[in-house]
């Protein structure tokens, strides 16, 4: 299944976000933030596919790691920065493997649910969000291959959320 490992910020919904709010009301909206990851697979070799494929194979999910919650009302304010300008380093066994942070996500971890939110809202198939939802925001690095044995490790800096390690066997 060629697995691989992206590092996400995870937002866990208090009530339903509705397009056009500004950032503040979104927000409210959130419960909580983690630190995360995603690990996502492929069926086609080389992960050499369209969108019909990902379509066909179901998507490419197939395991969400929730760190540490932290409660966003606190310091909801502070939230606003630093979702955008955080940074992480991505590791494999402690060597650095990728950098990123939350602006490569649509700019901002809110940004990508603010996308999705409006998204929702102009699809007559699916639902929208509701309160209890767990939302992983896009990966904050490259996505990177993984295998038996190794140990993976996400360091946060410029937002107040532990790092996260997750070790495969």
């Amino acid at each position: 299944s060629e697995p691989r490992i992206e590092p996400e910020i995870m937002f866990g919904l208090r009530a339903p976000p509705k397009p056009g709010m500004a950032d503040l009301e979104l927000l409210d909206c959130i419960d909580w933030i983690a630190l995360g990851f995603e690990i996502v697979q492929s069926i086609y070799p080389g992960w050499h596919f369209g969108a019909a494929d990902t379509i066909a194979a179901n998507g490419l999910h197939a395991a969400l790691l929730v760190g540490q919650r932290h409660e966003v009302s606190p310091r909801k304010d502070s939230w606003l920065g630093e979702l955008g300008a955080f940074t992480v380093a991505l590791s494999c066994n402690g060597v650095p493997v990728h950098q990123g942070g939350g602006a490569l996500v649509l700019g901002s971890p809110l940004q990508a649910l603010r996308h999705l939110v409006e998204l929702l809202a102009m699809d007559r198939r699916n639902p929208g969000l509701h309160a209890g939802e767990i939302i992983s925001t896009g990966t904050l690095t490259l996505a990177a291959a993984v295998k038996a044995g190794e140990r993976w490790t996400a360091t946060v800096a410029g937002i107040p959320l532990e790092d996260i390690a997750i070790q495969f066997e």
